[in-house]
């Protein structure tokens, strides 16, 4: 099906997806908000193509897209079931995105920056042992259009995910390279929540000057508490109550 813009079901937006991707955001985000459970059967693939009013093969590719992402399991006979949580790949750049489109739930967002936490501090003390003069150049660049765009805008959130791709990509450690998308993601979500919710409480710029500058003199123990700090500093700003997993 072509992807001209239309009202429907799902959303006055549509037209930006296809539409089996549609039927998948907006099944995906019914699984987010809890209106479908872990163990919940969707109903039958002809029963939701005629009311969603779509054809059966839309549908089937709309399941197949939460497949791949670990929310649901289709059998045949048994149906599609939602699968336990701890299945889901969370981590998809475009589950951020059904995520970040409503609500997010405050204890995934401590999650993010927990994990960030764990891979980015680790990440800048390698790259200031291994960046190469073009990585350091991309991440002051990165900075300047920050500075020039500001994080509200589009251009300034899209400089930040390069700056913390670059530190990613210095570390010559194709492991931590491969996390760039799942990383660079989070890190757009979570500054784009930040600005919806109008929490601005300071400039971040001067932080991120801090991780570049360590990362420039080859300061792997700076490099490091710069960015750990940044973190820091960063989850502070979403200004929500954040709890303890029990």
């Amino acid at each position: 099906m072509g992807s001209a813009r239309r009202e429907g079901p799902f959303g006055s937006d549509e037209g930006a997806l296809r539409i089996h991707q549609a039927i998948a955001r907006d099944l995906g985000t019914a699984i987010l908000t809890g209106k479908y459970k872990p163990g919940d059967l969707f109903e039958g693939e002809i029963e939701a193509s005629e009311r969603l009013g779509v054809s059966r093969t839309a549908y089937r590719e709309a399941v197949r897209i939460l497949i791949a992402r670990g929310m649901v399991e289709s059998r045949p006979k048994a149906g599609t079931r939602v699968l336990p949580r701890n299945r889901w790949n969370v981590l998809d750049p475009e589950m951020l995105a059904w995520m970040f489109a409503g609500e997010p739930d405050p204890d995934f967002i401590r999650d993010l920056f927990e994990l960030r936490g764990v891979i980015e501090p680790a990440a800048a003390e390698f790259a200031a042992r291994r960046r190469t003069d073009d990585q350091l150049a991309t991440m002051d660049a990165a900075l300047e259009e920050m500075g020039r765009y500001g994080l509200s805008t589009p251009e300034g959130r899209a400089a930040d995910q390069r700056f913390h791709h670059a530190i990613l990509a210095a570390t010559r450690n194709d492991a931590l390279s491969a996390l760039a998308s799942s990383v660079g993601a989070a890190v757009s979500w979570t500054t784009k929540f930040k600005h919806r919710k109008k929490l601005m409480p300071r400039d971040p710029l001067p932080d991120h000057r801090a991780v570049y500058q360590a990362i420039a003199a080859r300061d792997t123990a700076a490099a490091r508490a710069t960015m750990a700090e940044l973190l820091r500093l960063a989850l502070a700003d979403m200004d929500i109550a954040i709890s303890e997993p029990g």
